[in-house]
């Protein structure tokens, strides 16, 4: 019989008899047929068809009655189309709608792998996938398999065998399964791993260690490029920007579904793609929640803005690290802290994780001495038991800025409590020719201080129960004490009127290389005062101070 329909589906045209399609397509059968309706060869033109025409050829072997293999490929094309074509019961028993319906329900949506399998079909079907509610039924089916595998994984299998096929889907889909999954009532942290993983494959720079100076020298351009171009243009950029903001809006609430080091690559990557500015709030704030969970290394922010608009100047604004982020982030903390009124042990954490952040930006070159001072100051008093960490950071900052004022040296020491120095931290800073005069008086003052409190403490209280050898053994204790305090006042009282003696001379002299002269000769009459006297070389009292005394310690 002549072929007497001519249908283009995609630039192909299939050359066609007529009453098959019109007997079974009620769209075909609507149609006003005329021989070149549109004078341009053909007859019909199916615009936006889908499947397209590999599906289109499919369709006509059906209504040809040829056999018609369904498989979980070409399924959901199928059904879609003869939506399409509207082939219903109204033109035939056993109509195309019918039997690709029947496949879906009761063949695709009883397999776990037939269904991602559609589901990964359904991404080019879009909105017919949508309206005909394949795409719901895949995702509830799936999130049904997963959760019901999960409460009886002891019996069955491992938890989280699922994550590897539900990453493979597109982030649309993969949103409707979180949200199936959780209205599922799965764990917290069941969903969070899952975010996690399909991360780790969708956003190439999760797994860099992006670790500040340390990791990537002086080269701020070559940091942010080399996750920012390792695949290519501007497209990239806002699938990668879409797939993030898309990750955090899914994240639970529950602290516990993913980790700090987790929550700290996605800020990075959200600041690397210029994700939304509320976006990287709300991130900054769950961070805040688990600050003390964190390591230096999760810290270390990249200035990803100066360096991808190519500011490299010698400003305060262009350093090496987004200081603010942290300083926001530490903020949060805090905030929460008040309103908690958490424990003491908390805020003692923190004060380790920041005093060694601020030794690892006080390497930066053009880190200002006012941001150090402000992010060194957020901690409470009472939350650093101990300042030695503090003084490190401030020696490196000292170290690294070596044109600093004296007034400016003086400023970032007011930071730092002589008094809550160790033993050791408090005999490198007296040696420490970058630490202001005034400085190391204190730091001599306190060990004073703690020096007459330790010998209080071993003095011996009235007993008839000691015996007449252990009196004469404390009263030895406490006789050299005594001595080794006496040489220290000694000491101090030199080291002092030096420093007094110096000030006068300073104030008088206006000449400034005069001033300059007298100032280092003086010092370096303080050195060695200072180093005579400790290394008990020579003492007032006649004695040498013991070995414990002449310790030397460095910290680097």
């Amino acid at each position: 019989m002549p072929k007497d329909l001519s249908v283009q589906v995609q630039g192909i045209t299939f050359n066609v008899h007529k009453y098959p399609l019109v007997s079974k397509c009620g769209y075909i059968h609507r149609l006003e047929l005329q021989p070149s309706i549109l004078n341009s060869g053909y007859d019909v033109k199916l615009e936006n068809f889908p499947g397209g025409s590999e599906t289109f050829a499919f369709v006509l072997k059906f209504c040809y009655g040829l056999p018609v293999g369904f498989n979980s490929n070409n399924i959901a094309p199928l059904r879609c189309a003869s939506e399409f074509l509207e082939m219903t019961e109204e033109f035939e028993a056993g109509n195309l709608i019918t039997k690709t319906e029947a496949f879906l329900t009761f063949v695709v949506l009883s397999s776990w792998k037939d269904t991602i399998t559609v589901l990964k079909s359904c991404e080019t079907l879009s909105p017919w996938a949508e309206n005909l509610q394949i795409v719901r039924r895949c995702c509830d089916s799936i999130a049904w398999k997963a959760s019901r595998e999960i409460l009886t994984e002891d019996e069955l299998i491992e938890e989280g065998w699922w994550f590897d096929d539900v990453a493979t889907l597109h982030m649309d889909h993969f949103i409707k399964i979180i949200a199936a999954i959780r209205s599922k009532g799965t764990k917290p942290e069941i969903i969070g791993k899952c975010i996690m993983h399909y991360a780790d494959r969708w956003l190439p720079g999760m797994d860099m260690e992006l670790g500040g100076l340390r990791g990537y020298g002086h080269g701020k351009i070559e940091l942010s490029f080399s996750v920012y171009s390792e695949k290519g243009g501007s497209g990239n950029s806002k699938e990668q920007k879409k797939i993030i903001e898309s990750l955090v809006s899914l994240l639970p609430p529950q602290q516990e579904a993913v980790s700090c080091k987790f929550l700290f690559k996605m800020l990075k990557m959200a600041m690397l793609y210029s994700a939304t500015p509320a976006l990287i709030s709300e991130l900054e704030k769950r961070l805040g929640m688990m600050l003390e969970d964190a390591n230096v290394n999760d810290l270390l922010v990249p200035s990803y803005k100066n360096a991808i608009q190519g500011k490299l100047l010698n400003s305060e604004q262009c350093t090496m690290h987004d200081i603010d982020v942290v300083q926001r982030i530490l903020d949060y903390f805090l905030m929460q802290e008040q309103q908690q009124q958490q424990q003491k042990s908390r805020k003692c954490n923190i004060s380790k994780i920041l005093d060694n952040y601020l030794a690892e930006i006080a390497t930066d070159p053009n880190l200002s001495i006012t941001k150090f001072q402000v992010l060194a100051e957020s901690l409470p008093e009472n939350a650093r038991p101990c300042h030695d960490g503090l003084y490190r950071a401030i020696d490196t900052y000292l170290k690294t800025h070596p044109s600093l004022s004296e007034h400016d040296r003086r400023r970032l020491c007011k930071i730092m409590n002589c008094e809550k120095l160790s033993f050791d931290a408090c005999m490198h800073a007296a040696q420490n020719d970058r630490l202001p005069l005034r400085t190391i008086v204190q730091v001599l003052s306190s060990e004073q201080v703690k020096m007459r409190a330790v010998m209080q403490e071993k003095e011996p209280a009235p007993s008839g129960n000691i015996s007449e050898q252990e009196g004469n053994q404390s009263d030895t204790e406490i006789k050299k004490l005594k001595t080794e305090l006496e040489v220290v006042k000694m000491n101090m009282a030199e080291l002092q009127n030096n420093y007094s003696e110096l000030q006068r001379e300073y104030e008088k002299l206006g000449n400034k290389q005069t001033n300059i002269f007298r100032w280092s000769f003086s010092w370096r009459k303080i050195k060695n005062s200072f180093h005579t006297r400790v290394d008990g070389k020579e003492t007032g009292a006649g004695q040498q101070i013991p070995n414990r005394f002449r310790r030397r310690f460095s910290i680097s």
